[in-house]
């Protein structure tokens, strides 16, 4: 009799018993999933093409040192938004900071001018998926810009967020160069402005030998 009850006591314990994995699954619900997604903010640097056209490379910033955009030039920025979280990404919203002196003209979402934002919602996100827009802007007139400065950079940033549990920002920038007024280009001394000045520095000379062999005599 007391065989029979051991044996019934550990047939109950293989059989029926949850494994220490499971009991450990249903007590902690598992890994613990984690939200995060990245931002890459570029702007487009005005290139030259063979036809004439004109092409940009998308960089991460352009110093007083590069490219300068003019007023009424157009400027191209690029935003890499990607989900690199464990978990999928539900409505991802995204905005984008206009910085003075720029107008957006095309591109996704909403333009708020009172508080110069563009903002829009991306979408879902799969794990480790990507997605890639594209804003087109231009640089204000001359009458626009201020008049105390010659030189002006500006600093355009985008976030991306899903409610509180994952954000991102990165910003990108470019500089302004406003046109000079009322200086023109100087001459160029080429071959026949040379033999102009040549020419009139003989002919001074001349008379000025004239004019003293007149006085002697």
């Amino acid at each position: 009799m007391k065989k029979l009850i051991i044996f019934s006591f550990l047939f109950w314990t293989l059989v029926f018993k949850p494994s220490s994995t499971e009991a450990n699954y249903g007590q902690y619900g598992g890994e613990t999933p984690s939200y995060s997604i990245l931002v890459d903010k570029m702007v487009g640097m005005p290139i030259s093409t063979k036809g004439g056209a004109t092409d940009y490379q998308y960089v991460d910033n352009l110093s007083p040192t590069d490219p300068r955009f003019a007023p009424g030039q157009e400027v191209w920025f690029k935003i890499k938004i990607k989900n690199t979280s464990s978990q999928n990404l539900t409505a991802v919203e995204v905005t984008d900071y206009v910085p003075d002196y720029l107008m957006p003209l095309e591109g996704p979402g909403k333009w708020n001018p009172d508080n110069r934002t563009i903002v829009w919602n991306a979408g879902d996100f799969n794990i480790d998926e990507e997605k890639i827009y594209y804003l087109k802007m231009k640089v204000y007139d001359q009458s626009m810009l201020p008049a105390n400065k010659g030189l002006i950079c500006v600093i355009n940033k985008a976030s991306a967020k899903k409610n509180d549990v994952a954000y991102d920002e990165d910003s990108a920038q470019l500089c302004l160069e406003k046109q000079v007024v009322g200086v023109e280009k100087q001459p160029t001394a080429g071959p026949e402005l040379g033999l102009g000045i040549l020419a009139m520095n003989a002919v001074s000379l001349i008379v000025g030998l004239k004019l003293r062999k007149d006085a002697q005599s």
